[in-house]
């Protein structure tokens, strides 16, 4: 199995990650970013600016937590292949601080463009749906809600890097190494606190999973739904907090592809485990498109009317191109495009389509909130659009890189598992009736690799 080589391989790359293209394109969106907004503040696109900075928390909290949720599902599935890739989607909770500043602004400064029609239409509603909605309540259980997420999912993170950072802790140097040291200070590596520590991270996995579903859920019903508050949908907390999964999982392609070629790695990363995350975004494409009939399904066959209103309302008229290139991009293009093996496997096609399903995400979660709240008749798109959506890009980049700087991005533990269950394939002869044998590492490539370093 895995040699010596590999071992130090691993140890020695999972410091070495710079993110020196994170850095600075997410530090001149977020610069651009800046400009833009203070130019929309200063001018008449301050209550545009703001309902797009209201658009963009949805869609990048949704990535973050998202991003930590495929983590949890691997650890409460003991799966093995994803070893090489889990600390790509890990590293998107660095994106919580930002999160928590963000939702704090949309409560103060940007309350009154964001929800002011939501309180012109409660008039006259009953004092209970006043009060869930009143703007102090809201907030306090939200700004619990996604602190009590974040924490959780950071202290899954966290426990999960733990038996990395002992590892690799001889390989940091400077304040890397000090604090890689204080971090593993009661961490001795030994069987107990090996087991201990593996009980602990599948207690946390558990809790930040059903945590996932209500927070997010509240999430989708306080800053979606409440922005119109006479329609109402059990559904929509399912459908937004799986399509922040399937953000997630595509998002997890792309970084996968940069992170494995930044940190030299790109050739542990076989097609074998590019087929199996293409999978997972495969599945739940469709699982979004499946949400998204239920909720019509519901309405034609509860004979609800009343409920047409919000679904109408984006699927007609001066929406209806956004909702097109929502099913087109979300679902069609998806669908049709990694039903076959190969686009999975291959990193040109499978980057391709990450980025057309990322992209209709973000119109799905535009065409969501605008038509609540636009004071336009359809949709717009200019400088004061631009300007939160550079900003909230540019951040996520940015806080992304500094984890990646700071802690280890490759888990060495959990990539030799992959490899390991790689090679002994081929021991066995058996393959999946989609996998090859040239799809899984090869231990001759693996020691050719390793004299070459």
């Amino acid at each position: 199995m895995t040699g010596q080589h590999v071992r130090d391989r691993l140890v020695a790359r999972s410091v070495a990650g710079r993110y020196t293209a994170f850095l600075g394109i997410g530090g001149g969106l977020t610069v651009l970013g800046l400009i833009l907004l203070l130019r929309a503040f200063s001018g008449d696109g301050a209550v545009r600016a703001w309902q797009l900075f209201h658009v963009n928390w949805l869609y990048f909290t949704g990535l973050m937590f998202g991003g930590v949720a495929f983590a949890a599902a691997q650890k409460i599935t003991n799966a093995k292949w994803s070893g090489l890739v889990v600390r790509f989607a890990e590293a998107s909770i660095a994106f919580l601080p930002v999160s928590l500043i963000g939702l704090a602004l949309i409560f103060t400064v940007g309350y009154e463009p964001i929800y002011g029609r939501m309180h012109e239409e409660l008039h006259g509603m009953q004092h209970s749906k006043a009060v869930w909605l009143s703007h102090g309540f809201m907030f306090a259980r939200l700004a619990i809600g996604v602190l009590v997420l974040g924490w959780v999912g950071w202290r899954l993170v966290r426990a999960d890097m733990l038996p990395d950072v002992h590892a690799v802790r001889g390989a940091a140097s400077g304040g890397k190494r000090a604090l890689f040291e204080k971090w593993s200070r009661d961490f001795d590596g030994s069987e107990y606190t090996v087991a201990h520590h593996d009980v602990r991270i599948h207690r946390l996995a558990p809790i930040y999973a059903v945590l996932y579903s209500l927070v997010m859920s509240v999430i989708a019903f306080d800053m979606i739904m409440a922005l119109q508050p006479h329609w109402f949908s059990n559904l929509l907390g399912g459908f937004y907090f799986m399509g922040a999964f399937l953000g997630g999982l595509m998002l997890l392609a792309l970084l996968a592809m940069y992170g494995g070629a930044q940190l030299g790695i790109a050739d542990l990363i076989s097609p074998k485990q590019r087929h199996d995350l293409g999978k997972l975004c495969f599945g739940f494409t469709v699982f979004w498109a499946y949400l998204l009939w239920a909720q019509f399904l519901v309405i034609w066959y509860g004979n609800m009317p009343e409920e047409t209103g919000f679904v109408f309302a984006r699927l007609w008229g001066h929406w209806l191109p956004i909702g097109t290139i929502v099913g087109i991009g979300v679902f069609i293009i998806p669908f049709f495009g990694l039903l076959g093996v190969l686009p999975k496997k291959n990193r040109l096609s499978m980057g391709l389509f990450a980025v057309i399903s990322l992209t209709a995400l973000w119109l799905e979660r535009y065409l969501l909130v605008m038509p609540s709240i636009s004071p336009m008749p359809g949709p717009a798109f200019g400088a004061s659009e631009l300007a939160p959506t550079f900003l909230m890009a540019g951040l996520f980049l940015v806080c992304y890189a500094l984890f990646a700087r700071t802690f280890p991005m490759v888990s060495p533990r959990l990539a030799e598992i992959t490899i390991n269950r790689e090679l002994g394939h081929h021991a066995v002869e058996i393959f999946d009736h989609e996998d090859h044998d040239e799809d899984y590492l090869h231990e001759p490539e693996l020691e050719r690799r390793g004299e070459e370093r």
